[in-house]
């Protein structure tokens, strides 16, 4: 994920000041992004095989994780505003529905008897981030910033990684 930081003009901290939106918005897509890349790995980990629809469940979520550069660039040059705000939440519910929908597809190719399903359980961390993302989204007409704190504390609580797939493959 690469946005343009450009370089200030200025040699103090003030210079920087322009530039902290753009920041924080990088610094809180690269931890969405990292905490995808984490637990797809562990996902991914704890299959026997893939099939055709994993393929394409696989793909759709790549395709939702491959617009928050865009939606992340366009929030931090427009200040956290509206709309900007708002479109960065629908990635994010739709990064979240692609990745369930990737692993219901898993669950259901490797039955219930599989390491995979005793581990994800009823998946409440993936459900209450699918109903945070929807309580957010329309909190950005009140004021963005209430988005932006849910969507601090979805990646608050996924910072720490899942430790529901490692643990049932231990056994």
């Amino acid at each position: 994920m690469v946005l343009e930081l450009k370089v200030p003009h200025g040699d103090d901290l003030a210079a920087l000041r322009p530039l902290l939106p753009v920041f924080l918005s990088y610094v809180l897509s690269f931890v969405y992004v990292g905490i995808y890349w984490n637990n797809h790995h562990h996902l991914l980990h704890a299959v026997r095989q893939v099939n055709g629809p994993t393929m394409w469940a696989n793909l759709h979520l790549l395709f939702w994780l491959s617009l928050i550069p865009f939606v992340t660039g366009w929030m931090g040059q427009n200040h956290f505003h509206r709309i900007p705000v708002i479109c960065y939440g629908l990635v994010l519910l739709m990064a979240g529905v692609a990745y369930s929908i990737l692993t219901r597809i898993l669950l259901r190719h490797h039955g219930k008897d599989s390491v995979l399903h005793k581990a994800i359980g009823s998946d409440f961390k993936g459900n209450l981030s699918l109903v945070a993302y929807l309580v957010a989204m329309p909190l950005a007409f009140v004021h963005p910033w209430i988005s932006m704190g849910i969507y601090f504390a979805v990646a608050a609580l996924w910072f720490i990684p899942d430790r529901r797939i490692e643990s049932h493959l231990k056994e």
